[in-house]
C-alpha cells in the first residue's frame, strides 16, 4: 500500500485538519469531524446537512458553503459516520426554519440519520425532514443497501435543494426539490481498478487487467457483470442504455448530464467519456441543457467512472444556474 497518510486509523482527522488550513471560510468541529459553513447558522434559512464515510472527496465536505450544504458529516473511510455527529450537525445549521438531511441509501446511512432525527425531536422543536437518495441502476439490492444505492444524483440534489434554500424557501419547498431531483435522476457506474481502504491494506476485490466492472458500487460493491475491457464508445453505451431503459428522458428541457470519476481516471479520460456519452443522448434525441464532469464522488483511488443523467426543467435549470460556492463546485457571485 503506497498512500501518503501517516497512521491508517488517523486518516480521517488528518484530513479534517487539512481542509480547515485550506478553507478558513468552513468551520470544522474535530471532535464531531463535522464540518460547517462559517456562517452556520444562518438565520431564517433552511440548514442542509449531508454526510458518509470518507474515502468519497469531495463528497460531501467539499459541498459545504454558499448555496449548497450547511454542514456534512465524515465518518470513517466507507463507513456511516454515527447519530451522534449529524446530531451535532443538525443543531450547528438550526436557524429557525428546519433542517433538510440528505441521505443516501446505505443501510448504515438511513439508520444513523433517522436515529439522530428523533434524538432532536425529543429535545427540541426542530423540524428536521430527510430525503434519501436511491439513483443507481445497476442493483436492486447490495452488500450495504436496501434497494437501489445512492450515488450521483447526490451531487445534484445538494447543488439544486441548496440553491433553493439559498432562496429561502421553507422547508417543504425545499424538500420537494430533492425529492424531485432523486426522483428523476438515474446513475450508472463502472470500474477499471479497485482501490484500496488504508485501514485493509490491500485491495477491496481483485480485477485483472483485461476485465471491468459493470454498474460497481461506490464501496467496491459487485456490479452487474464483470466483462472484458471495451473501447470508451462501447463502455458509454453499457451505462447510459440501462439508464434509458429505467427513465424517459426524452421530450421537456433535455437534460442534466454529469460524469462523474471515480478518483483515479485522468481528466483527459473524462472528458473522452464525457464525448461518447453525448454522441449516444444525441442517438436516442436526448438534449443535454446542462453538465457537470470531473471528480465529485469518489471511491479513494479507484479507475472508473460513473454517469448520472436529471431529467431537466425550467426550475431546475434556474436553481443549477443560481451561484454556488463551496471548496468543490463554485460558479457565479
Amino acid at each position: 500500500m503506497k498512500k501518503f497518510i501517516n497512521d491508517p486509523a488517523d486518516v480521517v482527522a488528518d484530513a479534517l485538519r487539512g481542509l480547515a488550513a485550506a478553507h478558513p471560510d468552513l468551520r470544522v468541529q474535530h471532535e464531531d469531524r463535522v464540518v460547517l459553513r462559517r456562517d452556520a447558522p444562518v438565520h431564517g434559512k433552511v440548514g442542509l446537512v449531508s454526510g458518509g464515510g470518507s474515502g468519497h472527496e469531495p463528497m460531501h465536505a467539499g459541498f459545504v458553503g454558499l448555496g449548497m450544504l450547511d454542514a456534512a458529516c465524515a465518518g470513517e473511510v466507507f463507513t456511516s459516520p454515527v447519530p451522534d455527529q449529524v446530531v451535532a450537525a443538525t443543531r450547528g445549521v438550526d436557524g429557525g426554519a428546519g433542517v433538510l438531511h440528505i441521505v443516501k441509501n446505505y443501510t448504515g446511512d438511513v439508520m444513523n440519520f433517522e436515529m439522530a432525527a428523533e434524538l432532536v425531536a425529543a429535545e427540541s422543536d426542530t423540524e428536521v425532514v430527510a430525503v434519501v437518495t436511491d439513483d443507481d441502476v445497476a442493483v436492486q439490492n447490495s452488500l450495504y443497501t436496501a434497494g437501489r444505492r445512492g450515488v450521483g444524483v447526490t451531487v445534484l440534489v445538494e447543488k439544486l435543494a441548496g440553491a433553493a434554500a439559498e432562496e429561502g424557501r421553507p422547508l417543504s419547498e425545499v424538500a420537494e426539490i430533492a425529492r424531485r431531483v432523486s426522483g428523476n435522476g438515474r446513475s450508472m457506474g463502472v470500474a477499471l481498478t479497485s482501490c484500496t481502504v488504508p485501514a485493509a491494506g490491500r485491495p477491496t476485490f481483485d480485477l485483472p487487467e483485461d476485465e471491468m466492472e459493470v454498474g460497481i458500487g461506490i464501496h467496491g460493491e459487485p456490479g452487474r457483470r464483470r466483462v472484458p475491457l471495451a473501447p470508451a464508445r462501447e463502455i458509454a453505451e453499457m451505462l447510459v442504455e440501462p439508464v434509458l431503459a429505467d427513465l424517459d428522458f426524452t421530450g421537456g428541457d433535455g437534460v442534466i448530464a454529469f460524469v462523474n470519476g471515480m478518483g483515479g481516471t485522468p481528466q483527459l479520460e473524462l472528458y473522452l467519456m464525457y464525448a461518447e456519452v453525448v454522441a449516444v443522448l444525441e442517438k436516442a434525441g436526448i438534449g443535454i441543457a446542462r453538465n457537470l464532469v470531473g471528480d465529485y464522488m469518489t471511491s479513494l483511488e479507484m479507475a472508473g467512472c460513473s454517469v448520472t443523467l436529471l431529467k431537466a426543467d425550467d426550475e431546475l435549470l434556474r436553481l443549477w444556474d443560481a451561484p454556488v460556492r463551496t471548496p468543490a463546485l463554485r460558479w457565479g457571485t
